[in-house]
Parts: structure tokens; C-alpha cells; sequence
């Protein structure tokens, strides 16, 4: 069996990305977003409240102070980032806000954080679900865990190669099975023990009021702050839809806050209810399993639906949903990761290569790496959900406050031009999101600093250091081809008026040529000074990728495909108007190189005397590292072409 055959049999077959339904297919209407994207959210629920429970110790009556402050965060977050979803609809989220509203170096530290945020979300995700399911399962598998989540992650990586919205279609059943079981299991949970709330808030107040004196109301306030911020990993996860707006249905923006509704209800009750449950059912930490499980075993042992094996059929159930949930949500890295990834090629922070997508549309580069580092990350840590919880909680929090101060800046710089009711209660709301995060970032780092957070901040600082040395690279080569635009630009063009038509049976020069007119026209006047009168046809082919950014807005297909004929028509202008034959040829694809070798065989058949020509960028220093910046296109068109029999000559083009 061919190699095309059985990655069609595993990815699926290729799609056209210029058919006019192909963005329609792939968008994500709210539902179907809230299960893609709000998966990151609600599985927090897995984690995030048990961390700010186990952070209370023996005090746990402040857990009703925790339940009610991590609804209304949830809130607050939600609705700040709704801002963000108006203010960028074609997506980027935290990045674009702090890259334009802030600086592109801030815009960048943001950035380093995403990335980092999405690969500790399918890491954490993955190690969160297989822990769930270990709550069930004998002690003995516990030496197995990290091989399982491997497993786990390479068959997320083959889903999110097929597809991100068949990826989610597949895992929707999980998604439901999870928000059905728990909304039932918390609702029965705080019912069961309705009689006990009329005396809670009196009850808490009290206790609170006693544990002051003997610590301080300082005391008190440092604990409450310290289990508000272990519990910051619940908050992860309500960034995504801002980061992802490019990937929802039209309308976009209002897609996006329905989404972001639906994230910020299910979390908040999700969250909220089972920190409540702790206190209600007043469950204790058991050996090898989580404070979810515990507790989720007494409610059903309480419901009196059966026997042992009953309880432990429906537990078992129960836990499969929480670990399905945690693996659907992994899949939010492979959503978000890439997407980061393709906005900061775009502005060269990262090899540019991260633009590009594959026959199936989505962007392979990133969702390549993002399994790859987290798979990485796992096997660095353990597998220790504690330790994925403090990296997590800082690369997310460092982006939430780098967004949210973005934000402040932009209402108080617009503070003129808009209603002043308006204004003040936006930016009133972004300074509160900004204070919140900027808080649990702050006591994060310095209370586990030494357990982790140093580990944050030096895998940001190391992947910041990288992205400048390659945006530095970029920009020199960037400077260098506009040197050799320049040098081409007044080259003048010939009085012939008439246009001649190509000869078919004449000696043709086929030019495979980029955005670079300086790079075109170097060829083209070095076949003519060394083949003087021996081509009588000159075609141009250009062949333009379609990439992660082509479905970035309204109208953005429709620039590229006039960016690419101006290009085009340009060299067929000056070879005609020196009475040279002259025509071009245009297409568009995920592959350039697939692309580009369709069209000179096509060529080929018509132009039997045909010879390519393209050029290609030499640096002064060559090594592995340009090599991966520069995606080396010539070498494999050549190659391709040889292999059809073809002739082609590479002209460098030093730089």
C-alpha cells in the first residue's frame, strides 16, 4: 500500500482549502466551541477546586468563603475577556492584546506563556484523567501511569491531525456524559444536605471569628489569599475562546460571547458546587485517590440506588466521564497551541513554518510540537499533578495579567471617545480582572517559587531568548532582500505596447518566483545575460499557501489572490514591454512545493522545450538553524521535478 493511501486511511482524504463551504465546514458554531474550547475550563473542576481545599488543611470551614469566590471570579474573567473576543475578532487573544496594546516584547512574554499554557494543558489534562481513572483502578497500575498518558496523547495527536472539528465530534459524548453526571451528583449532593445550610453562613462566620484570634486577621486573610491562589489552575481555560475566534462561525464575536457564557455557567456552578460539596459531606484526603472521587463515592453510597457493586459501577462511571473530560480537554492545547503559534509566525517570533497547514486544513507544525513538548513536560515531572498545577497556574495568570493590564490601558487611552458609563464600568471591570490575576501571579510565584515556579519563569525567559534570536534572524533577511528589491526596482521597462503571445514549440524559460519582485527579476536578467537570444517564452509561475491566516477575516482570500495576479502581472508587464512572450500561471494550496510541481508538469505538457528557473537564498553562514527557518522549497521542487524528468536550475541568491 502506497504511503499517500495510508495517510489518507488514517488522516482522512485531503481537503480543497479554495472551495467556498471549506471555511463553513470547519467552523465552530457556540455549542460545538464550548466543547472544543470550554473542555479546558470545566475540567479545571478536576483539580482546581481539590488544590484550594487540601490548601485549607484543618481550617476547612473557609471553603464556603472559596466556593462563592471562585464563582465570581469565574465571572469577572469571563466577562473581561469578552472585551478582548470585541476588540480582535479574527483571534490571537492574550498575544494580540498585550502585542498591540501593550508592546510587541510584553506581546511576546505573553506569547511564551500561551504556548507554555497549552502544552501543561494537555499535559496536566492527560495526567489529571489517568489519575482519575487510577482512583478506580488497583495501586498496581500506578507504575503504568506515565506510559498510559503517552498513549493518550499520540491518539490525540492522530484526532487533531484528521480534523479539529471531527476531533471534537468524537469526544462530544464524553462532554455531555461528564456536565450530565456531575450537574446530578452536585445538585443531589447540596440537596441531601439542605438542612445543614441555614446554619453554614452562621456557622462559618463564627468559626472564622474564633480562628482570628488566635492567628489575626492577617493570618486569616494569608491563608484565604494562599488557597485562593493554589486554586488558580480553575481559571485556566477562559482564555481559549479569545485566542480561537478565527476558528467560530459567523458572526464571530457573538459566537464567541455565547461561548464564553456557556464556559463561564458551566464552570462556575461545576467549580463553586463540588468546593461546597467538600464542606458539606466533609471529606477527608484518601491514599491514592482524589478528593473528587472520595466524595463522589459517599453521595452515591447515599442514594441508596443499590448494592456495593452497584455504587462501584456508577463511581466507575462517573470517574470515566471526569477522565474523558480531562482528555477532552487536552484536545484544547491542540486547539489553541498551534493557533498562538501561527499569530506569532506571523509577526516572526517563530519559524514561519507554523502558518502552514496540511491537506486537512489544520496547522500539522503545531500540533506536532505541542505533543511532542507536552509528552516532554510529563516525562520531566513525573506526572505530578501538583507540580503541572504551579506551572500552569503562572504561565496562565503571567498571560491573564499581561491581557487585562492591555486592556486598562485601552479603555483609559479611549476614555474621550466613548460613553462614559460605558467606559468607566469596561475598564472598571478590566481593572478588577487585572488586580485578581495580577494577585494569584504574585503569591504563586513567591509561595512556590522553589516548588516550581522558578521552573515557569526560566522554560518562558528560555523560549523568549529563542523567538528573539529568531526574530533577528528574520529581520536581517528581510533587510537583505529588500537591498536586492532595490537594487531591481528602476529597472526600466521597454516601449513595446503590443502584447506577444508564447509560442508553444519555442524555447521556454519558466521562472518559479515568490513575493520577491527583486528575487524574480535576478533570475530572469541572469537567463538572458547567460542565454542571450535563446528563449522566446517567458512564464512566471507563482504558487501562494494557504495558510493558517487565510481564513483570518472577511475578504482576507480575496487580498491574497489579488496580491498574487499584481505579482504576476508585473513580470509578464516588463518582459512584454521588452517584446519578450510572456505569461503567467497561479495557484493556490497547503503544499507550495505540491502545489508548484502540479503546475510545471501542467506547463510541461505544453511547453515541450521547457527549463525552470527559480532563486534561492544563500547565507554567508549555512547551518541546521537556517535551514529550519527557511522552508528550503527550492531543493524540493527540484528534486520533484528531476524525479518527472524534468529540468530545473537553482540561481542563488546570496543574502
Amino acid at each position: 500500500m502506497k504511503n499517500k493511501k495510508i495517510r489518507e486511511i488514517i488522516l482522512g482524504k485531503p481537503l480543497d482549502p479554495m472551495q467556498s463551504d471549506t471555511r463553513h465546514s470547519m467552523a465552530l458554531v457556540a455549542f460545538l466551541a464550548w466543547v472544543g474550547l470550554g473542555a479546558d475550563g470545566l475540567s479545571s473542576s478536576a483539580y482546581g477546586p481539590e488544590e484550594t481545599f487540601r490548601a485549607l488543611g484543618t481550617h476547612t470551614h473557609l471553603g464556603l468563603y472559596m466556593a462563592i469566590a471562585t464563582a465570581v471570579t469565574v465571572f469577572v474573567i469571563a466577562l473581561a475577556y469578552n472585551q478582548v473576543i470585541e476588540l480582535f475578532p479574527t483571534g490571537g487573544g492574550g498575544y494580540r492584546v498585550a502585542s498591540r496594546l501593550v508592546g510587541p516584547y510584553l506581546g511576546l512574554v505573553s506569547g511564551c506563556a500561551l504556548i507554555l499554557d497549552y502544552v501543561l494543558t494537555i499535559a496536566i489534562s492527560i495526567a489529571s484523567g489517568v489519575d482519575a481513572l487510577a482512583s478506580f483502578l488497583p495501586l498496581g497500575f500506578q507504575p503504568y501511569k506515565l506510559w498510559a498518558e503517552a498513549f493518550f496523547i499520540g491518539l490525540l495527536i492522530v484526532m487533531n491531525l484528521r480534523g479539529l472539528k471531527e476531533a471534537i465530534q468524537i469526544l462530544l459524548p464524553i462532554f455531555l456524559g461528564f456536565v450530565a453526571t456531575h450537574l446530578v451528583l452536585i445538585v443531589y449532593g447540596i440537596v441531601a444536605h439542605a438542612s445543614h445550610l441555614p446554619q453554614l453562613v452562621p456557622q462559618t462566620v463564627g468559626e472564622t471569628r474564633e480562628l482570628a484570634g488566635s492567628i489575626g486577621w492577617a493570618g486569616v486573610a494569608g491563608m484565604l489569599m494562599l488557597a485562593y491562589s493554589q486554586g488558580g489552575g480553575t481559571y485556566t481555560g477562559l482564555e481559549a475562546v479569545s485566542n480561537n475566534v478565527n476558528l467560530l462561525a459567523e458572526p464571530r464575536v457573538r459566537t464567541g460571547k455565547m461561548t464564553m457564557f456557556y464556559m463561564a455557567l458551566s464552570l462556575a456552578i461545576t467549580a463553586g458546587g463540588i468546593i461546597l460539596l467538600y464542606l458539606l459531606w466533609e471529606v477527608q484526603p484518601v491514599d491514592g485517590e482524589t478528593l473528587n472521587a472520595s466524595t463522589f463515592r459517599r453521595i452515591i453510597a447515599s442514594m441508596g440506588l443499590g448494592g456495593d457493586v452497584v455504587n462501584h459501577v456508577l463511581l466507575a462511571t462517573v470517574l470515566a466521564f471526569e477522565a474523558g473530560l480531562l482528555f477532552v480537554a487536552a484536545n484544547t492545547g491542540f486547539l489553541g497551541g498551534p493557533s498562538v503559534l501561527s499569530n506569532m509566525a506571523a509577526d516572526s517570533w517563530v519559524p514561519h513554518q507554523f502558518r502552514y497547514l496540511s491537506t486537512r486544513l489544520v496547522t500539522q507544525n503545531g500540533i506536532l510540537v505541542m505533543g511532542v513538548a507536552a509528552l516532554a513536560i510529563l516525562f520531566w515531572t513525573g506526572g505530578q499533578v501538583t507540580l503541572l498545577v504551579v506551572l500552569y497556574s503562572i504561565s496562565v495568570f503571567l498571560t491573564f495579567a499581561i491581557s487585562l493590564f492591555g486592556l486598562c490601558l485601552y479603555w483609559w487611552r479611549h476614555r474621550k471617545e466613548s460613553d462614559n458609563v460605558r467606559w468607566v464600568r469596561r475598564f472598571l471591570l478590566s481593572l478588577a480582572g487585572f488586580v485578581i490575576c495580577a494577585a494569584i501571579l504574585a503569591v504563586l510565584l513567591v509561595e512556590r517559587f522553589t516548588h516550581g515556579g522558578w521552573a515557569a519563569a526560566a522554560i518562558i525567559a528560555a523560549i523568549a531568548a529563542l523567538c528573539i534570536y529568531i526574530r533577528n534572524h528574520y529581520r536581517e533577511t528581510r533587510r537583505a532582500i529588500a537591498a536586492v528589491d532595490a537594487v531591481f526596482a528602476h529597472q526600466p521597462f521597454g516601449p513595446v505596447k503590443e502584447a506577444a503571445e508564447p509560442d508553444p514549440n519555442a524555447q521556454t524559460a519558466v521562472f518559479i518566483v515568490g513575493n520577491s519582485r527583486g528575487g524574480g527579476l535576478h533570475a530572469l536578467l541572469w537567463v538572458l545575460r547567460m542565454f542571450p537570444g535563446h528563449f522566446k517564452n517567458f512564464l512566471f509561475v507563482n504558487a501562494r499557501t494557504v495558510d493558517a491566516h487565510a481564513y483570518g477575516g472577511e475578504g482576507t482570500m480575496e487580498r491574497m489572490r489579488a496580491d498574487a495576479a499584481e505579482t504576476l502581472e508585473y513580470f509578464v508587464d516588463f518582459c512584454q514591454s521588452h517584446g519578450m512572450a510572456s505569461a503567467s500561471y497561479i495557484g493556490f494550496g497547503t503544499d507550495a512545493v505540491e502545489e508548484v510541481t502540479r503546475m510545471c508538469e501542467q506547463i510541461s505538457s505544453e511547453y515541450a522545450n521547457a527549463i525552470f528557473f527559480t532563486s534561492k537564498l544563500i547565507f554567508v553562514s549555512d547551518n541546521w538553524f537556517t535551514s529550519l527557518l527557511h522552508n528550503q522549497a527550492a531543493l524540493a521542487i527540484q528534486r520533484r521535478l528531476h524525479l518527472e524528468g524534468l529540468q530545473m536550475v537553482i540561481l542563488p541568491m546570496k543574502v
